[in-house]
């Protein structure tokens, strides 16, 4: 039976993608030095929410996942960001795979709220690996072992790599989801009036900016 250990060591936007995305380089190691034919690798990746400082201002944004403060004793929680199953090709010793992850703006996802609430600094994640390692057996024949959850790894991911990979798709833009009928509401008030924009039709129905601050 062969043991992997699995290890996070670095992780960066993807550039020239379809959409933000993620990359992150997971070694494998036969700790024996066993030649592997491939393994099936099944990733979950979590947000240890929990083992992060917050300040008074992540408190305030984080208020619709978490609650108020004082219940985050409770409150406070793992969020599972990303699930992904990759081929790790054959290997003899020890290899890198990278595990990709696409992210979303949209501020309803758990996740994407999270880390919209973090300037900077990092976040612990949590890998959990499982699958399926294929290596020769006795004789020569295919050995096939199972991964249990109890596989993982840690990493520190820093918050500026998930901004950069939103801000080269996103930059000074949010999104924003509505439901259809409050959508077609705006688009008739737009075409009606006659306006280029989403923007000047929301502008159009806010307050003045100087009248937002209570002046």
């Amino acid at each position: 039976m062969i043991e992997l250990v699995f290890t996070v060591v670095d992780a960066a936007r993807v550039e020239y993608a379809a959409v933000p995305t993620l990359r992150f380089v997971v070694r494998v190691e036969a700790p024996g030095g066993e030649a592997v034919r491939s393994v099936l690798l099944d990733t979950q990746i979590q947000i240890a929410a929990r083992r992060r400082h917050y300040d008074a201002a992540a408190y305030d944004r984080l208020f619709e996942l978490f609650g108020p403060p004082a219940d985050w004793g409770t409150t406070l929680r793992t969020l599972l960001w990303h699930r992904a199953t990759v081929v790790v090709p054959a290997f003899t010793g020890v290899t890198e795979v990278d595990v990709t992850v696409p992210c979303t703006y949209d501020l309803e996802v758990a996740a994407s709220r999270y880390f919209d609430a973090l300037p900077d600094g990092v976040v612990p994640l949590e890998f959990l690996f499982s699958g399926s390692v294929f290596a020769a057996g006795p004789g020569g024949g295919l050995q096939v072992t199972r991964l249990s959850w109890e596989q993982e790894a840690e990493y520190r991911f820093p918050v500026r790599v998930w901004r950069e990979a939103i801000d080269t798709y996103f930059r000074g833009h949010a999104w924003l989801r509505l439901r259809r009928d409050a959508f077609d509401r705006l688009a008739a008030y737009k075409s009606r009036n006659a306006l280029a924009t989403w923007e000047d039709a929301l502008d159009s129905l806010l307050p003045a900016r100087e009248e937002v601050g209570g002046d």
